[in-house]
């Protein structure tokens, strides 16, 4: 958008300019309009009716019944239905019940009631032969918006707010969200409607202050005034550079994510070495874009999240991090995987059989590299790898082989008293259950040393008064 408002024209001359500046409606013959029946998706309306031929477009307008305020949801519908007869232009009215939909998802109801209208807008542009939808969002939405992010902590692509397209999409839908009301205030909204003799229908829940974006409008705006009486003019500057800063960002992630990123089944893969190298801000862009590209939007994804990531990026192989979505980032040997099948995010290669490992010396096994050597006890460095592990080569016993865990398995845990079933082991320690199977197990004549990527037996611990220590370490080929 913008930097400077224009608010010397009328409504709908500056509405056809910034659609013809950010070629909103570039190629669509057909345009879907969403209508509550509130003030601004009543101007929105008329302003697009009268601009149908200067566009060369048809309106088609689309009202959603959330059923939640009774009788007032149902006379919204009968009114914009009444107002679409008036008009000329065809309707589609739909009925969702959002409460259930909260109850099942486990939303808030302002995120159910996004979602469902959403999936509702999507289905209606399909069956009219569109992909694009117009919304009365404006210029009070889109500060609003601002704030709401900071407040959440979305990182900087929040502080954009609202743009005048965006993409909505779920798992099987997409739509295109063009905003031609975004440089319009919404007290211009209802002066039209009042110019114009209409009628809007009052929401009555706007004015309640249990949600939150309710609550900026009408406790915080009115507060941030008084200690700056510009603060809509500092937000939206605040908004203008956050995107130019974004788009530089976009640009040069883009232009890398052929090289860093890849596909592997239903998960993103990211070279680890490129990535980490990366500068602090493009590696949180790169982050974001792979969970969009899994997800199809960032709605759930707050800056906190992005950090917990950039921070595991030096964590060792193995580690994992939960993110919304039921997204899962998984340290890998030489990789990144980002997805939320746990089978292709697996950071252990499948083994099969029980194979002999060469003390000292080198074993190839299933995708790994197993090296062993025997050092003086003095000589133990400090490493930080889940994947290398000391042993106190008095106390290990003939016949060292790798192999993966048998019905019936025990060890004696690291700090540990008493022995413990493996499969207790793998329960308390999280492991997810499909990669159970695939985890190294160090076996001899005496038990089990090592459970590999996670814990010792305390029996061959390196001590006190240990001579040699064996050094195991495992490395992906």
């Amino acid at each position: 958008m913008s930097k400077k408002l224009k608010k010397n024209l009328s409504l709908e001359p500056r509405v056809l300019d910034f659609i013809r500046e950010h070629q909103l409606i570039a190629g669509q013959k057909t345009l879907l309009v969403a209508v509550s029946g509130g003030q601004d998706s009543i101007c929105l309306l008329y302003i697009l009716n009268n601009l149908q031929s200067t566009l060369g477009i048809k309106l088609h307008i689309a009202h959603l019944d959330h059923q939640l305020r009774g009788a007032q949801s149902i006379g919204d519908a009968r009114y914009v239905g009444r107002l679409a007869k008036k008009l000329g232009i065809p309707v589609t009215i739909g009925h969702r019940n959002v409460s259930a939909y909260r109850s099942e998802h486990g939303s808030s109801m302002e995120e159910a009631a996004r979602e469902v209208r959403y999936s509702f807008l999507a289905d209606t542009a399909v069956k009219i032969g569109t992909d694009c939808v117009a919304v009365g969002h404006t210029l009070d939405d889109h500060t609003e918006t601002i704030l709401l992010h900071l407040i959440r902590g979305t990182g900087i692509r929040g502080l954009r707010g609202l743009q005048p397209v965006s993409r909505w999409q779920s798992a099987e839908k997409k739509l295109r969200v063009i905003r031609p009301l975004l440089e319009v205030r919404r007290g211009e909204t209802a002066e039209y409607c009042v110019e114009h003799r209409l009628k809007p229908r009052l929401d009555t829940t706007n004015l309640s202050l249990k949600p939150m974006r309710n609550k900026i409008r009408l406790e915080l705006l009115p507060l941030l005034k008084q200690y700056n009486p510009q603060i809509i003019e500092a937000l939206l500057r605040t908004a203008h550079i956050a995107s130019d800063d974004i788009a530089h960002l976009e640009k040069e992630a883009n232009r890398l994510w052929r090289r860093i990123a890849s596909y592997q089944a239903e998960s993103i893969v990211l070279d680890k070495k490129l990535l980490v190298n990366l500068s602090p801000s493009m590696k949180r862009y790169v982050i974001r874009l792979a969970i969009e590209e899994i997800t199809g939007n960032l709605k759930d994804i707050e800056a906190r999240h992005i950090e917990e990531v950039v921070q595991a990026l030096y964590k060792p192989t193995g580690k994992t991090i939960n993110l919304p979505d039921e997204l899962v980032f998984a340290v890998d040997y030489n990789r990144y995987v980002l997805g939320r099948n746990p089978l292709t995010i697996n950071p252990f290669p499948v083994l099969k059989g029980e194979h002999a490992i060469k003390v000292p010396g080198i074993t190839i096994v299933s995708g790994w590299c197993i090296k062993t050597n025997i050092i003086a006890a003095g000589e133990v460095p400090e490493i930080d790898d889940k994947f290398v592990a000391y042993f106190n080569f008095d106390a290990v016993g003939d016949g060292l082989v790798v192999r993966s865990r048998k019905r019936g398995d025990r060890f004696q845990p690291l700090g540990m008293k008493h022995m413990k079933k493996l499969g207790d082991f793998m329960i308390d320690a999280r492991i997810p259950h499909s990669w159970r199977d695939n985890i190294p197990v160090i076996d001899c004549v005496d038990g089990i040393l090592w459970v590999t990527g996670y814990r010792i037996d305390e029996r061959v611990k390196v001590t006190d008064n240990a001579r040699l220590v064996l050094c195991i370490k495992f490395e992906r080929i």
